[in-house]
């Protein structure tokens, strides 16, 4: 009996005496009805790589050097008359005699232009046009990389810079067709006395043909077809009265709808189209023109407003090549002390 009691009371005391190691942490029992914790987000896949570059397509722009201007030379060559420029006519009241009406300032250009672009030490491009002449001004733009005409430059003298120093935006394989930024009909200029009709617009350039060159050289091989066209209808304006007299007459014989000798405002048809084409060669490595040739042709008929065209009536011819330097800017006049 006594040993039972003995054993009894050892076991109790090894029992009291264990203890739990230190620091162990025992999970909280989740409360009934919780649902299970959702797994952990799975890590996100990789970023897909981007598509490679089509080796069948090329980027063109222009390679320039800060400080080191390329210079080429626009040689126009007018191939024959302008033709018709419809300046509309009014006959004198009292001397049966026909008066010109005041004709609008058309679009003009010098017979070469020479453009001088140049990379900024900003990294910015920039232009300068110069006419050919020792008294000529000198027009200057910023570009973008492709050339394209951000600002500076209006009229014909954009026109023309558009059509030899834009290049496509994205990259292009032969077959492909883009568009440039010209604006060969200015409506805001048309007036009042004109009303216009439905424009027709064609801005074509196609990369004809991809061909390697020396030294790992291609020759981008780009075709031009632009036009636009551009019709209406012109009123044409009543010469002022001989005297105050007549013009209170004339007042009451437009009052009365029915009179015999009231006469509708003359009206006649009027018309411009322009047309350009043009070839040429782009090194794609050195990223300059090898050749650059093209022909703008402008028609007006019937009156049309020429302050509206944006490239002189006529036609002429254009040739690029490159010019060893561009002719050195005007002095700036310093201030007077």
């Amino acid at each position: 009996m006594k040993r039972s009691v003995y054993g009894l009371v050892l076991a109790l005391s090894l029992t009291a005496c264990k203890e739990e190691p230190r620091g162990k942490m025992e999970p909280i029992p989740r409360p009934p009805g919780m649902k299970d914790a959702p797994p952990p987000p799975e890590a996100a896949p990789a970023q897909a790589a981007e598509p490679p570059v089509d080796p069948s397509k090329v980027v063109l722009r222009w390679k320039l050097t800060a400080g080191a201007p390329t210079s080429y030379r626009l040689d126009i060559e007018r191939t024959g008359g302008a033709p018709e420029e419809g300046s509309s006519t009014r006959k004198g009241r009292g001397k049966g005699k026909e008066k010109p009406a005041a004709a609008a300032p058309a679009a003009t250009l010098p017979d070469a232009l020479t453009y001088a672009l140049e990379r900024t030490d900003s990294g910015d491009y920039r232009l300068r046009v110069i006419p050919e002449g020792s008294n000529a001004e000198v027009d200057v733009g910023t570009l973008s990389e492709r050339g394209f005409v951000l600002d500076g430059l209006q009229g014909a003298t954009r026109n023309t810079a558009t059509l030899v120093l834009e290049l496509p935006r994205e990259p292009v394989g032969t077959g492909d067709t883009w568009s440039l930024g010209t604006e060969l009909i200015l409506s805001e200029a048309l007036g009042a006395q004109f009303q216009a009709g439905q424009p027709e617009r064609r801005n074509r350039v196609k990369l004809a043909s991809l061909t390697p060159a020396d030294g790992g050289e291609q020759v981008a091989t780009l075709e031009y077809d632009i036009s636009e066209k551009l019709g209406g209808t012109v009123h044409a304006q009543e010469a002022p009265p001989t005297s105050p007299a007549r013009a209170a007459e004339e007042e009451a014989e437009a009052a009365d709808s029915e009179n015999p000798r009231r006469k509708p405002s003359p009206e006649t048809s009027a018309s411009a189209e322009v047309t350009i084409t043009g070839r040429g060669e782009f090194l794609v490595k050195a990223g300059r023109w090898r050749s650059w040739e093209g022909t703008i042709t402008s028609v007006t008929k019937g009156g049309f407003p020429t302050a509206a065209l944006q490239v002189p009536t006529g036609t002429m011819k254009l040739r690029l090549s490159a010019a060893e330097a561009a002719p050195a800017p005007a002095p700036t006049a310093q201030p007077q002390q």
